[in-house]
């Protein structure tokens, strides 16, 4: 069973910090991957990283949680402003804790959300709260665990937003990329809800289509509109290595392709690529065969 629990601000330590978070880089031993985590300065601004196994996952801006770094987290927050009218705070399920960026900038810019994280990672929440506290007024709830199984234990728990922010190629949990989760995520849904998916995929692409195809098939079974994609646009040509977020849920559905696509373009971060249903399945074929 997971483990739940509130989030209301940083654990009491004796660990030196600045005003502005940890006077030292600190670490956690992950006892799901065996990775250590760090939290540290950036190399190149006054934010924080989380890196994991040496690899950077997720920025902070404390100073300012509305700031996102990286590249895909921008165009996801761009899709979670559309949602609801803005500063309307929303129920929202991040599959995927990182440093909780995403929960940062939603509490910032629509306080009084609702928020739950999902994280497999039992240590990585508390670590990452107990050296980059959250804004005032967050609210967090946490559950540990594996996503799927953790989501079958809310039965009738509906959201606006889901998240789902653990995919990585290849190497990604078998069990979450396949079809019958994508229907589970989105019977959690609210009915003009909307399932955002992270997918970092290699150059070829094939597992990004892959994905894209599954997710358009738990779509169309559950009557709902077709899968849109937000990438970069040397992605789309060049098929590199990246991120890309695939769209779908009933917030889809009174959309007019053309406004909806050319506000998520002008959000960027540019060069960007919007693809909406027609579009998104044309690179399915051209990538999956």
């Amino acid at each position: 069973m997971g483990r739940t629990h509130p989030v209301t601000g940083p654990p009491d330590d004796d660990l030196p910090r600045t005003p502005d978070g940890p006077a030292r880089p600190r670490t956690v031993h992950l006892s799901e991957s065996g990775l250590p985590a760090v939290v540290e300065r950036s190399d190149w601004d006054e934010g924080w990283v989380l890196r994991i196994g040496g690899i950077e996952q997720s920025h902070v801006d404390l100073a300012d949680p509305s700031r996102i770094s990286h590249e895909y987290l921008r165009r996801i927050a761009a899709a979670v402003d559309t949602v609801r009218p803005r500063g309307e705070p929303l129920t929202i399920a991040h599959l995927g804790g990182g440093a909780l960026t995403l929960v940062r900038y939603v509490q910032a810019t629509r306080p009084d959300s609702e928020q739950l994280v999902v994280e497999l990672e039992r240590e990585l929440v508390s670590f990452v709260v107990g050296a980059l506290p959250l804004p005032a007024g967050t609210r967090l709830e946490v559950v540990v665990g594996d996503a799927r199984d953790r989501l079958r234990e809310m039965p009738g728990r509906l959201f606006d937003v889901v998240v789902l922010d653990v995919f990585s190629g290849e190497a990604s949990p078998p069990h979450l990329a396949a079809e019958e989760f994508y229907v589970e995520a989105l019977e959690h849904l609210e009915v003009d809800g909307l399932l955002l998916v992270n997918v970092g995929d290699d150059a070829g692409q094939h597992f990004i289509a892959a994905q894209a195809a599954a997710l358009e098939a738990a779509s169309v079974s559950l009557g709902l509109p077709g899968v849109w994609m937000l990438t970069a646009a040397a992605l789309v040509e060049r098929g590199d290595f990246g991120n890309y977020v695939l769209l779908a849920g009933g917030a889809l559905a009174a959309a007019d392709i053309d406004e909806q696509s050319q506000r998520w373009w002008a959000a960027g971060p540019h060069p960007a690529a919007v693809l909406d249903p027609e579009e998104t399945a044309r690179f399915v074929w051209r990538r999956g065969r």
